[in-house]
């Protein structure tokens, strides 16, 4: 993963880490002298040595921390150089101060921690087999004992056996860790891209079932208006209106849509009007019968209902519209005490929708999704030269808790 691009959620907890990792080095500086000043008898072979490894150690220290505060963006790349120096370090303050008989070998632990925290086993094992070779080095070489013999070689393997268990459960310890924040970023990618696809489908749908069927029925009437041309100008100048209305009415949508505003292009209670609006425009401009048969005559449905059935309706229509050639069209809504259900049946030309439902990919999809987003299902039922069907059922119950 070396030389792969960071997330920013990554640098946050890379320099966290690298800040804890500072601040610790500092306190085990300070540690350290406070001991020696406790029992100055430490330092006493090597005292030149031990204030210069401990005085040099703290400098050190202070400096890393200043680094990793005012350099945010390059902590993590100290890392291999902060490591050696705190092995170096450490070796040199262990032999100034005792040897193998140092209160401080447990500053050995350190590094190897600090190894894991970067690099998990590749780190933390490696550190911990130079310290144990350092340790070795100082108990071999006798001038490095303060008073008496060096401690026994049984102490010393204990010793090394310690720091590199403690290597190895650190190490795994970090791998194990590593993989969890991997897994749970790759997660959290893909909930991001999810939700990007999710957000992309949502314009797609507002844009195919809001503005551009409004902008399919401008042409047609358009085309309507340009048959009818020899006839009344009273019908034209008319139509001419409704057409400038609609355009309005469009572009007032689009702006809302641009501004983040959610489009509401149908008021509350105004289903059925606004469905025979559409009819009327399939009987006066494209000579199709059509009627729209309620019951009750009075639909009394929830607000995301009455949204998303114009939404299906007008698809349908604007299919009639387009591809069907139909002579008749009827809708029929019945309103049951728990379920609205809704047809939509032309005489056209109908379609094969296993080999067609690519052509109208965009719109039998976007139906069948509000429906089922309000909990309920939608057929399609067409075949070549009989006319098509659409089928749906919706519990009002369900949207009614939803609004």
């Amino acid at each position: 993963m070396a030389g792969s691009e960071k997330t920013p959620l990554e640098q946050d907890w890379i320099l966290q880490r690298e800040k804890a990792v500072a601040w610790l080095r500092v306190a085990f500086s300070v540690l350290a002298i406070a001991v020696i000043q406790l029992n100055p008898s430490r330092v006493a072979r090597f005292p030149a040595l031990s204030v210069y490894a401990l005085g040099s150690f703290l400098f050190y220290s202070v400096a890393a921390l200043y680094f990793v505060k005012v350099n945010r963006h390059g902590a993590s790349r100290v890392g291999a150089i902060t490591t050696s120096l705190d092995v170096v370090w450490i070796a040199l303050i262990v032999f100034s101060t005792g040897g193998t008989r140092t209160p401080f070998f447990f500053y050995y632990s350190f590094p190897v921690i600090t190894a894991s925290l970067r690099w998990g086993f590749k780190g933390s094992l490696p550190v911990a087999l130079v310290g144990v070779g350092a340790y070795a080095v100082i108990r071999l070489t006798l001038t490095a004992e303060s008073v008496g013999e060096p401690l026994g070689i049984d102490t010393i393997v204990v010793r090394s056996f310690y720091l590199i268990v403690l290597a190895g459960i650190f190490g795994y310890v970090s791998q194990f860790e590593k993989m969890q924040n991997q897994k749970l970023l790759a997660l959290s990618r893909t909930a991001g891209q999810v939700a990007a696809l999710q957000e992309r489908r949502r314009i797609m749908y507002e844009l195919h079932d809001g503005i551009l069927q409004s902008l399919a029925t401008l042409i047609l009437r358009l085309e309507a208006c340009r048959n009818r041309m020899p006839q009344s100008q009273a019908d034209i100048d008319r139509e001419l209106r409704d057409i400038e209305e609609l355009t309005r009415s469009s572009m007032k949508e689009i702006r809302e849509f641009l501004a983040g505003k959610d489009t509401q292009p149908l008021v509350h209670g105004t289903l059925s009007e606004r469905v025979r609006d559409e009819l009327q425009f399939l009987r006066d401009g494209l000579g199709v019968g059509a009627i729209l048969e309620t019951e009750p005559e009075a639909l009394k449905l929830p607000p995301d209902v009455e949204r998303e059935v114009y939404y299906v309706l007008r698809e349908g229509l604007t299919n009639i519209m387009r591809h069907s050639h139909a002579a008749r069209a009827e809708i029929h809504l019945r309103q049951l005490d728990k379920t609205l259900e809704g047809t939509l049946v032309d005489d056209g030309v109908g379609m094969n929708l296993q080999t067609n439902s690519s052509a109208h990919g965009v719109g039998l999809s976007s139906m069948k999704e509000r429906i089922e987003k309000l909990g309920g299902e939608l057929e399609i039922k067409s075949s070549p030269g009989t006319g098509t069907t659409i089928l749906f059922s919706i519990p009002l119950s369900t949207a009614a808790k939803r609004s």
